[in-house]
């Protein structure tokens, strides 16, 4: 993984810090978002993705061990640096506790955050490419897509077009709900395409107001604008040879679609601020989270650009209608995500999880999976109230009447119940409770586990 390839969050108060970390970082290739605020940093975290997160312990809002611990719960894998002037053994010890990867005392020398960062590129291309090599060894054997997890119906017709056009240059138009996984059928795409070497880019359009997307898509001159100290390359020029994944281009305003369309025609445009053209070769691949063609209607989306993407259009369905993937995608996740534990959900859990809408489709699940293993403390068998949500509106996923319920699941939850009861009544004395319920103690402790009971 290249430096230009690797999203970066610096949260930091002290201002002279903040600027003088983010010039160098910048300038050694790193795309950087700087925060000032603890709480700010924790909704970042939610709204987009970052290889590393580099933060002060002392911050205003939230502190760094809680921005540590938000990174780490919405992607485990984000490497994140804790900086701060007030070293102690005991901040050491928590940060690597909660997660962090590294610690960093101030005073320090710029350098020294810019060699951790070359380290972490390093080891995550070497990471990158063991995994493609395995992603195209079992693509080109099996009969799924590298990287999507299904075999449902739904997803065979997506699999068979991307395999089918993966091979050409043709622009794809992803359609599908937030959370069903577009950029993975796109990293398919390209990973199927002959352009597998090159790079994968991908740009969210919703993520950046109007007047930064188009510098992030065409890059600037150096005295473009005012903070424009430098030329930078847009996400055109960094995916020259590959393929340029642009997701939420619904969100895409007027004003820059014009632009786009030329780049589509023509392979060429200007930087902002310039006046030479850039010449790319480039496969564009675009996604929408609602139907294109209903805002080429309302006239907030170009006819000539819709068509233009529209070449060859995947419709990715939501999970709700993926029936029977569910069970592959909470193993795959549980997997993913367990830290080599093993964890299990019992068949009547799964059979309520199947029975549930997931708006959010994959990725809430992936989240649900994220947060039973967070709150299964020493039980392996992941309960069902932290699978699936239990407001009231939605309550019946969770709770289904009696009368649909199956009996060995009434059977379950019945002994479960039981065993509290017993363990209550004898104070939590297992020999005790293992007489009294006419089992051995080793039966007893094997249950306790199962049901995560302490």
């Amino acid at each position: 993984m290249s430096p230009g390839s690797m999203r970066v969050l610096l949260v930091e108060d002290e201002q002279t810090i903040a600027v003088t970390l983010r010039d160098d970082l910048e300038a050694d290739g790193y795309e950087v978002e700087h925060v000032a605020d603890g709480k700010r940093a924790i909704e970042v975290l939610g709204q987009r993705s970052f290889d590393v997160v580099v933060t002060d312990v002392r911050l205003p809002g939230a502190d760094g061990m809680q921005v540590l611990a938000a990174a780490k719960r919405v992607r485990p894998d984000t490497e994140v640096l804790v900086m701060t002037a007030y070293a102690t053994v005991e901040h050491a010890v928590e940060a690597m506790r909660l997660g962090a990867d590294d610690y960093i005392q101030k005073p320090f020398l710029n350098e020294h955050v810019l060699e951790r960062l070359r380290r972490i590129a390093r080891f995550r291309a070497l990471l990158s490419e063991n995994q493609r090599l395995r992603e195209e060894l079992q693509g080109s054997h099996g009969q799924g897509l590298p990287g999507v997890i299904g075999q449902s119906r739904a997803m065979q017709s997506v699999v068979k077009t991307v395999r089918t056009v993966a091979p050409t240059d043709a622009s794809v138009l992803i359609e599908g709900e937030s959370g069903t996984g577009k950029e993975r059928i796109a990293r398919a795409l390209h990973l199927l395409s002959p352009r597998r070497d090159k790079a994968f880019v991908a740009l969210s359009c919703g993520a950046l107001p109007d007047t930064l997307l188009e510098t992030e898509l065409f890059g600037h001159e150096k005295g473009a604008f005012t903070d424009a100290q430098r030329q930078r390359r847009g996400r055109f020029e960094v995916a020259d040879g590959g393929t340029i994944f642009l997701d939420d281009i619904d969100d895409m305003p007027l004003s820059v679609q014009v632009k786009l369309l030329r780049v589509l025609q023509e392979r060429e445009f200007e930087r902002v601020g310039g006046e030479s053209l850039v010449r790319v070769d480039i496969r564009v691949v675009a996604a929408t989270k609602v139907p294109l063609l209903d805002h080429v209607r309302a006239g907030r989306f170009r006819e000539d650009l819709y068509y233009r993407l529209n070449v060859v259009p995947i419709r990715l369905p939501p999970l709700r209608e993926r029936e029977g993937d569910l069970p592959l995608l909470v193993q795959h996740f549980l997997e993913k995500l367990g830290g080599g534990r093993h964890y299990t959900v019992k068949t009547d859990v799964l059979e309520a999880m199947a029975g549930y809408s997931w708006p959010g489709n994959v990725r809430e699940l992936e989240n649900r999976c994220a947060q039973a293993i967070a709150m299964a403390g020493g039980a392996t068998v992941l309960k069902k109230e932290h699978l699936l949500p239990v407001d009231k509106s939605r309550r019946a996923a969770l709770e289904p009447p009696t009368a649909l319920r199956s009996l060995r699941e009434v059977l379950v939850e019945a002994e479960r119940e039981h065993l509290k009861t017993v363990l209550r009544g004898v104070g939590g004395h297992r020999t005790k409770a293992a007489a009294v319920l006419g089992i051995s103690r080793k039966v007893l402790w094997e249950k306790l586990k199962d049901y995560g009971i302490e």
